[in-house]
């Protein structure tokens, strides 16, 4: 996991200087982990769209056959076919006849299904890779005039009455259009004011446009593909376009898509899926590409701010797979989805295999936006004991994720997802799912700290923010062995020295609320190559473990998951000026500072502001001495927290 806002004066800086961004975690609903059970089921090809109109699901891909259950027999249906979302029933009325794949489906205005893909032919009469056909019967709807004659249509986005079109194309409706235009969603019409094209495709191979997005504004348009430039303007396989009116491209370039990756010849493009998420103010790429990393965001999944101008643009987060593609994302509910044949995530540091940090996830998950670290979502890209004869349970790519109206619909090349069969095709409903709520230390202004003075005991401290009161003595037999230590809504994370774990040391959780701390369990196992025993402070804020460690003079912070407890595999640097972090032992977050213990038992605080990035986030000017050591209290252990209680 890379974080780039933040460190961005080490790696090259945007061109305008703008305080870190630091995303809040909020309130998201994960669909279940157990697919559907009455989806169809394809025979081969692979399921490229998905689009409801009413009760009923549309499904387009390079599909040849398909079937009811496992053990019926199969039917003959290209590349396109409907089903009953209630029941998973075939719909046996809406059978139209194509003669190439479809790529991209667009419930359209009045009741429509748009098609787009690479065919000539649709129900025997010549329509050029764009159709509009009636949901119920699959018949053609004249009176619709969209058609791209001039290649194939690869996707499609609809925002108000405006269908934006993306493909490999020179024409569109009989007009000179390179890769993207606009269309009249209800009528099809060419929009003339839409004049972006992306021309000259990367090593000397023929442009095109793989993959589009619109904010849920209408305002902006995100442009991902095989392309070096956009109306002229050096745009490297990606590109903002403001479509609040006369179409402008905007100024917004990243230079961390124009080196190559691996292999120029087999991943001429590596953008693979764009999607806005939340209310449009941010968006995630999905990539592939193999080795490259981290000066090119190859098999990645990386997170941009849409307000963000200039060239040289740095993710706000980056997700390493370790050198597996993501070739799919879709963003729902305050998470973002991912499919591709990864097999891990947080895990930038070893190519084609689990490196440090490295959490499973086989093909298929779910990230917070915040961070981009995995949360506890795990359904993996596998088949039964019992799959049927002919069916494999893995493939090489999942090329759509996208939510309806009861889940998430996925579509893959192979056969297995969630140890059950589900061929080519399936759903994840939201039946059956979770709410994660986020999840931060006490936002009191006041309250206790705590500071351990033995093994299995802590003093008791009331604390205003700028004064102590008087400390109590209290047995915590539970508490041994602890380092520093972290409080986290009803619990704290704690180093724990455990004899026989890979490092000796481990992160431990037990609940708290004032009285005794609980047993401490195991974190994660995910977490056993850290040796948390070198902290010498920690605390937790919104997604983020910031910390001391032994050995260096710095505030560093690490992404940590609490839905998973995940620790992030990436340590960062953060800027501050006039303080020295190497004497401090123990940490707490108490109303926007840090108040820390040291070496010399004196207790100090410090005020803090992350996205003051990249500029100091921690001036000493600011802190001030709270209480002196005393023979009977000294701040000078690592095992130091904050609560309320």
């Amino acid at each position: 996991m890379v974080a780039l806002a933040i460190i961005a004066a080490a790696l090259g800086v945007p061109t305008t200087a703008s305080a870190a961004v630091v995303p809040a975690p909020t309130t998201a609903t994960l669909v279940s982990a157990n697919p559907a059970d009455a989806t169809p089921h394809a025979r081969d090809g692979e399921t490229r769209a998905f689009a409801q109109v009413g009760n009923t699901v549309f499904v387009g891909g390079s599909f040849t056959q398909l079937r009811q259950t496992a053990s019926s027999a199969w039917i003959t249906q290209r590349y396109l076919f409907a089903y009953d979302r209630t029941t998973g029933t075939m719909s046996t009325t809406f059978l139209p006849v194509l003669d190439g794949a479809v790529n991209t489906l667009i419930a359209g205005p009045g009741g429509t299904l748009i098609v787009g893909g690479a065919f000539k032919n649709v129900n025997g009469v010549s329509r050029k890779n764009l159709v509009a056909l009636n949901p119920s019967t699959g018949a053609i709807i004249d009176s619709w005039v969209g058609r791209s004659d001039g290649g194939t249509v690869r996707d499609l986005a609809l925002s108000g009455n405006w269908l934006y079109v993306a493909g490999a194309f020179n024409w569109l409706n009989g007009t000179a259009h390179v890769g993207l235009g606009r269309l009249n969603a209800t009528t099809g019409a060419i929009d003339p004011s839409f004049i972006i094209d992306a021309t000259v495709g990367r090593h000397s191979t023929t442009s095109y446009v793989w993959t589009i997005d619109v904010a849920p504004d209408g305002d902006t348009l995100v442009v991902g593909g095989n392309f070096t430039l956009v109306n002229d303007l050096p745009r490297n396989q990606m590109a903002l376009v403001d479509v609040s009116g006369t179409p402008t491209v905007l100024d917004w370039s990243s230079d961390k898509f124009v080196a190559p990756c691996a292999s120029p010849a087999t991943f001429v493009h590596y953008v693979q899926d764009v999607k806005f998420g939340g209310d449009g103010s941010w968006f995630v790429v999905g990539t592939n590409g193999g080795a490259g990393w981290p000066s090119a965001y190859c098999d990645a999944l990386v997170r941009f701010e849409t307000a963000a101008r200039g060239s040289g643009q740095l993710a706000t987060w980056v997700d390493f797979t370790g050198n597996d593609t993501i070739t799919s994302v879709e963003v729902a509910d305050n998470i973002i989805y991912l499919g591709g044949h990864f097999r891990w995530l947080n895990n930038p540091n070893a190519s084609d295999k689990a490196g440090n940090g490295a959490i499973d996830r086989l093909g298929i998950a779910a990230v917070t936006p915040a961070t981009g670290m995995p949360v506890n979502w795990n359904p993996r890209r596998s088949g039964s004991a019992s799959m049927p004869a002919g069916t494999t349970a893995w493939g090489s790519s999942v090329p759509v994720l996208w939510r309806g109206s009861d889940g998430l619909y996925f579509g893959h090349n192979s056969d297995g997802m969630g140890d059950e069969y589900h061929g080519r095709l399936g759903m994840f409903p939201l039946a059956g799912g979770r709410t994660i709520a986020p999840k931060n230390p006490p936002s009191a202004t006041s309250g206790n700290l705590y500071v351990s003075t033995a093994p299995g005991t802590v003093a008791k401290v009331p604390f205003d923010g700028t004064a102590l009161g008087t400390a109590t003595t209290v047995s915590q037999p539970a508490y041994t062995a602890a380092g520093a230590t972290w409080r986290v809504d009803d619990r704290i994370y704690w180093s724990h020295t455990v004899a026989g774990t890979p490092t000796g040391s481990r992160i431990d959780v037990s609940l708290f609320n004032g009285g005794a701390i609980g047993s401490p369990w195991e974190a994660s196992g995910y977490n056993d190559w850290y040796n948390p025993a070198l902290l010498t402070g920690a605390f937790f804020l919104d997604g983020r473990l910031y910390y001391t460690r032994a050995g260096a003079n710095s505030l560093f912070y690490r992404y940590f998951e609490i839905d998973g407890n995940y620790l992030g595999a990436t340590e960062f640097t953060l800027p501050s000026t006039g303080q020295n972090w190497s004497g401090v032992r123990g940490m707490a977050w108490v109303n926007g500072r840090i108040v820390y213990g040291a070496t010399d038992g004196n207790l100090r605080s410090v005020a803090f502001d992350p996205t003051a990035a990249p500029a100091a986030v921690v001036s000493g000017a600011t802190g001030f001495v709270v209480s002196t050591a005393t023979p009977e209290l000294s701040w000078s252990t690592p095992s130091t927290f904050f609560s309320v209680e």
